[in-house]
């Protein structure tokens, strides 16, 4: 089993779901989504997999960012919403988890769990 994590180190949660994985033996691919933001076409595909239509699900809405770049305008377009997160990557919630085409924003943690359970089954506990 192997997944891609969206980890910021600094972030409790990240933390605290980093070590779920690791505790059920599932390989992680970590991605430093703060040093390395990802493409505005990496982050589409992203939202596909979360099942996400607006840009604004996968934002942190209380980022000072978000506020000082007016991001709650109904008006912007996906494009510059998607433009606004290569920009500010601190924007992207975290964690995400990235199976195949499948993935979760693991936040709150307790989410994590029933997802891999899901996905794996309840063996890879």
């Amino acid at each position: 089993m192997r997944v891609q994590y969206y980890h910021n180190p600094a972030c409790s949660k990240s933390r605290q779901g980093l070590a779920t994985l690791q505790a059920r033996g599932i390989e992680v691919e970590l991605v430093s989504y703060l040093q390395q933001p990802p493409s505005v076409e990496e982050l589409d595909r992203l939202l596909q997999r979360l099942g996400m239509d607006d840009p604004r699900q996968l934002m942190r809405q209380q980022e000072a960012e978000f506020k000082e770049l007016g991001l709650a305008e109904a008006s912007l377009s996906r494009a510059h919403l998607l433009a606004a997160m290569v920009a500010h990557p601190r924007l992207i919630e975290r964690p995400i988890v990235v199976c195949g085409e499948q993935a979760l924003v693991a936040r709150p943690s307790e989410r994590l769990a029933p997802w891999l359970d899901a996905l794996f089954g309840a063996s890879a506990a």
